[in-house]
């Protein structure tokens, strides 16, 4: 069966997906049509149903269950890797409010951490992952949300960490951070939505039983090609919630939607989103 595939450039989505797209696994006669992109692209993409198969924010999925249903595979879920908000001066955490935020999108988890943390902010722009540091840096924001490989790399450009939204997520809610995961048309056939299931955990699986099997994968698509930050961002971002997303993960996703819906942030979602 062909199906249409998106996931991002990023080492986590490269690692896990390698096997699955590049035919290292049994795929149980699925194929696959790849769409490769920024995970904001991938949440507006999802917007209009174009890919039967993508990785989206957890913040993109709270408009998109109706027509999609969670993996219990694939996600990014887990401890001190949430997203940080920065800038180039010294900048305490009370004073947040009058600031002019870059943010990576508005469907990004990132983008809805902080509004949970700062619900009082009026001045957001939205830019690509990748360009915030140079927003602030060249003075078009005051201070950046960051996420993906840049948290390895801030520090090195002479900016600094306001707060860590993951840090106050795992506070507040004593649960992982669900950051993005991993859906499916809820269209397909019940078999065919559990096939694609079962073969991206074997994909992950086939990942960290050969971890630098994929690495050519991903350095080809990795927006930084220092391996030691490529290494550094797998292992942030792909751990056992990414073979499966078990109780405790569901349960965070539950509370951060629960968290959303009780802050007025978006109506709450169709019943049964996650795939059984």
């Amino acid at each position: 069966m062909n199906l249409t595939l998106g996931f991002s450039t990023c080492p986590n989505d490269t690692f896990i997906f390698d096997a699955m797209v590049n035919g290292k696994i049994d795929l149980e006669g699925l194929r696959f049509e790849l769409h490769l992109a920024d995970v904001e692209e991938l949440n507006r993409m999802a917007f209009k149903a174009s890919l039967d198969i993508t990785k989206v924010s957890y913040h993109a999925f709270a408009y998109l269950s109706e027509a999609y249903q969670l993996l219990t595979a694939g996600s990014a879920l887990g401890y001190g890797n949430g997203p940080l908000l920065i800038s180039k001066h010294k900048i305490y955490p009370d004073e947040v409010n009058d600031l002019k935020i870059a943010i990576p999108g508005k469907y990004t988890t990132a983008n809805l951490l902080l509004s949970i943390a700062y619900p009082n902010l009026k001045n957001k722009t939205e830019y690509l992952f990748s360009d915030i540091e140079e927003a602030i840096l060249s003075g078009e924001a005051d201070a950046g949300l960051i996420i993906h490989e840049n948290r390895f790399t801030y520090h090195s450009k002479g900016l600094k960490k306001i707060v860590d939204l993951g840090e106050y997520w795992e506070q507040q809610s004593g649960l992982p951070i669900p950051l993005g995961g991993i859906i499916v048309r809820r269209t397909l056939p019940q078999e065919i939505r559990l096939t694609i299931n079962r073969v991206l955990r074997r994909s992950v699986e086939y990942a960290f039983q050969n971890p630098d099997d994929s690495l050519a994968y991903v350095r080809k698509h990795a927006q930084s090609m220092d391996e030691a930050v490529i290494r550094s961002h797998i292992q942030l971002y792909v751990n056992d919630f990414s073979l499966d997303l078990g109780t405790k993960g569901k349960e965070a996703i539950t509370s951060l939607y629960g968290k959303s819906i009780e802050k007025l942030l978006f109506p709450p979602l169709q019943p049964l989103y996650f795939l059984a």
